[in-house]
């Protein structure tokens, strides 16, 4: 294929809506790929489409009065099948290239970016201005410093700049009919980079700015939401989180496999949903390690908690120390939902603890959905297929090989970090203080609980000759 012809099918593959941009009286002296000829030697041809690895975009959302700002700074590399001037070896050619920067505003951002004011969509944008900046301008620090930075004179025409070292900066307006309305966004900005981090603040009239960093698309956004927009947000979010979690799957599997009963199950699940909400909790309001190290090990104890009840089904599971157990690991797991919740905590607006709790809802849920999902699949399977003893075995240890594995790695990756012990100094003796409040809290949730789960479970152990009956171990006494 020739140079020529291989830049058209690739453009067409990435090619904005609209198309291409003719060419600009301007450009008199800029080469076009129709000008040269297809035997030519075109280096920077084979990466004039290519997506750019990392992009930043900087944001401003600030309603005033009629009309809501929305101030945008992007790569110019980002802005794809676009011939921007230039001249010399790539040198962007600031005079010439004033159509084309709003051609690129309209066909990359303005055309993937939706406004809501309260539920109403609001109408196509003004595009008031544009202009390029340079890498080492710092006027997006602040509203006030980037909505002056338009006004300010353009970049000297006779500086030298690489074009793929360019930064666009985009003034729109939206018409709306108040500044004191309820502002959403959804933001699509995923498509100009292979990973598109976008920094996000509002200015919001007479209240502080409430800034979000997010990574590709995040779909609607709640600039300022309200209480029960918070709270299904992260019902949704908790549920689809444990769909997602193979690692809270497989415990929970482990965990529902030798107790199918509602007198096993009750106890057990509720009081992993206990544990891991007041870790979840705690973590969020700031009580919990903070090092680098504590991550990784949290995700080793959590690989650690699938062996090991994996391993208790193979021995042989003890109902009246199950919901115990789930307890237990629930702390652990409630530190790795943390993990997975604290970078959507910027979408709870002034509803953090609304947030938790939804989140937790949403977790209980799709644990129960999991859970009727697999006590009728698994029953099915030991009256039809397999023995329950046999089928208990081989099901718990295919669980404990996949979590033996996950629980070296994750361990290698823990080893790598060095452990170093804190400055005995006020800051540590605040921080162990908060520790013994969250142990007197665990300890205190673990009591209250286990008069009523205690009896649950004896009447659980109660259902051991018919597990025997179906071809499981016949119920003994048990040993505690």
């Amino acid at each position: 294929m020739t140079w020529t012809g291989l830049a058209f099918a690739v453009g067409a593959l990435s090619l904005p809506a609209g198309g291409l941009r003719a060419a600009d009286p301007a450009m008199a002296g800029t080469p076009r790929l129709a000008d040269i000829p297809e035997s030519a030697e075109m280096p920077g041809l084979a990466v004039l489409h290519e997506i750019p690895s990392d992009v930043t975009v900087q944001a401003f959302v600030t309603p005033e009065g009629g009309r809501l700002r929305f101030l945008v700074r992007a790569p110019l590399e980002a802005m794809r099948d676009i011939e921007f001037p230039q001249y010399g070896v790539g040198y962007l050619d600031f005079e010439a290239a004033g159509p084309f920067l709003r051609d690129a505003a309209q066909l990359w951002i303005a055309d993937y970016v939706t406004f809501y004011e309260e539920d109403r969509r609001l109408g196509t944008p003004r595009i008031v201005a544009t202009r390029v900046s340079l890498p080492s301008d710092r006027s997006f620090a602040s509203y006030e410093t980037a909505l002056a930075h338009f006004d300010d004179p353009p970049v000297n025409p006779t500086l030298q700049l690489p074009w793929r070292q360019a930064l666009l900066d985009i003034l729109l307006e939206y018409e709306i009919e108040s500044d004191e309305s309820r502002f959403s966004i959804d933001p699509a900005f995923a498509h100009l980079g292979l990973r598109t981090v976008t920094v996000l603040r509002l200015r919001p009239p007479d209240r502080p700015e409430r800034a979000f960093q997010y990574v590709g698309d995040p779909g609607l956004v709640r600039l300022d939401p309200r209480w029960h927009q918070a709270a299904l947000r992260f019902v949704a979010l908790g549920f689809t989180h444990i769909l997602d979690g193979i690692d809270h799957l497989l415990f929970l599997l482990c965990l529902v496999i030798p107790l199918r009963t509602l007198w096993g199950l009750v106890p057990v699940i509720t009081s992993f949903t206990i544990a891991h909400s007041i870790t979840l909790i705690a973590s969020a309001f700031g009580i919990a390690p903070r090092a680098l190290w504590f991550p990784p090990l949290i995700e080793t104890l959590i690989a650690l908690s699938i062996v090991y009840m994996a391993l208790e089904n193979i021995a042989g599971a003890k109902p009246r120390k199950r919901w115990l157990l789930a307890f237990g690991f629930g702390l652990v797991h409630g530190f790795g939902f943390s993990f997975a919740l604290s970078e959507s905590l910027q979408f709870a607006g002034g509803h953090l603890l609304t947030s938790l709790l939804s989140f937790n809802v949403g977790v209980e849920l799709g644990q129960l959905f999991v859970v009727a999902l697999a006590v009728p699949v698994v029953e099915v399977l030991f009256r039809k297929v397999v023995a329950e003893r046999m089928g208990t075995i081989l099901a718990s240890a295919l669980i404990a090989h996949t979590g033996w594995h996950w629980m070296t790695d994750r361990g290698s990756d823990l080893l790598a970090y060095r452990f170093q012990w804190p400055a005995f100094d006020a800051a540590f003796g605040a921080t162990l203080m908060r520790w013994a409040a969250l142990a007197l809290i665990i300890v205190g949730a673990g009591w209250a609980i286990s008069g009523p789960f205690g009896r649950l479970a004896a009447k659980a152990r109660g259902g051991g000759a018919t597990v025997a009956a179906r071809g499981g171990p016949a119920a003994g006494p048990e040993t505690t």
